[in-house]
């Protein structure tokens, strides 16, 4: 009996390290146009896998948790990806989940009208963000000098996401480089007004990435195969079913915080997609590199690192173009 019991208490535990080792962890951001990556889990029994999701405040987090070996997939914007791997951060980027996403949001008071008027001014982003980095380029292109701390022609104060809305609302900025839905709020509510969407300059519209970790792409193939199926139909679902994926975002993700107007105005600013090309990360990275964000080194090689034939065997498969 004995025998039996420590037998079966041994199956149990070998049961419960397989249960663990099925489990993807997934890394994400609370943001509009991250959602669909959210619902991922949503439909993970569907999809014959289990998903734990991890919030983070924004992708360098998510990239120092898989630094930690903490994280299998993470959604963040494509500079922190460059930026990880730049520093040897074992990746790849695997898809394109969104694109767009940014607004330059002035105080109404203000008087900034375009890019050249931020001269003068105090202009809030946060570090670390693809917002930063469109802001650089932004900057750069319009000859202006920026630095975090007087002096410059532009004032750079780093701020989180939600706190850039409440600096700009108690009018202790000009303007911010913001997210969705966060610029959309400001617009919606009344304390700013959009001065352009930032996608004038080589980057175009910035893509943000889903990256898996080396080991969990050529190791758990399976898994990997499974996981970007189900992305491929979550997102799919998200475009094609607005209904769905509006009453998600207010209701799940943001609990009420955000209106209707709130989030059609921020997708409509940063579209759920599914694709991604070595092309785009390869300027991403070398813009990064020429405005020195990230503190890189070199730019990394995008085809070394960018791998979409998971997202092309399951967009075929469910016969997604």
């Amino acid at each position: 009996m004995k025998r039996l019991t420590t037998l079966a208490l041994a199956l149990l535990a070998f049961g419960s390290v397989q249960a663990a080792d099925d489990v993807i962890r997934l890394g994400n951001l609370k943001l509009a146009h991250f959602a669909a990556v959210s619902y991922i889990k949503e439909i993970a029994p569907k999809c014959g896998i289990k998903v734990e999701e991890n919030i983070f405040a924004k992708g360098p987090d998510v990239m120092q948790a898989i630094i930690a070996g903490e994280l299998d997939v993470g959604a963040t914007a494509s500079e922190a990806a460059v930026a990880g791997r730049s520093k040897g951060v074992p990746i790849y980027v695997v898809a394109g989940f969104a694109t767009g996403g940014a607004r330059l949001v002035a105080r109404p008071d203000a008087g900034i009208k375009s890019v050249k008027d931020l001269k003068g001014k105090k202009v809030g982003v946060t570090r670390g963000s693809i917002q930063e980095l469109l802001l650089a380029a932004e900057l750069a292109q319009h000859g202006l000098s920026s630095a975090d701390s007087p002096g410059k022609d532009v004032h750079i104060i780093y701020l989180g996401y939600p706190d850039l809305n409440q600096a700009l609302l108690g009018k202790n900025l000009d303007a911010i480089m913001q997210t969705e839905p966060q610029s959309s709020q400001a617009l919606n509510k009344g304390f700013g007004v959009e001065v352009l969407k930032p996608y004038d300059t080589p980057i175009g519209s910035p893509v943000r990435t889903l990256v898996m970790t080396e080991k969990f792409y050529k190791e758990r193939r399976p898994l990997a195969e499974k996981f970007m199926r189900c992305f491929v139909e979550a997102t799919k679902t998200f475009i094609d079913d607005k209904a769905l994926a509006e009453k998600y975002v207010t209701q799940t993700v943001f609990k009420g915080q955000i209106t209707s107007d709130d989030f059609k105005d921020a997708i409509g600013n940063a579209p759920y997609s599914y694709d991604i090309t070595p092309a785009h990360i390869q300027t991403t990275a070398d813009i990064m590199f020429k405005q020195g964000v990230g503190k890189m080194t070199a730019a990394p090689v995008a085809t070394d690192w960018v791998k979409t034939d998971l997202l092309d065997a399951a967009k075929k498969a469910l016969n997604v173009k």
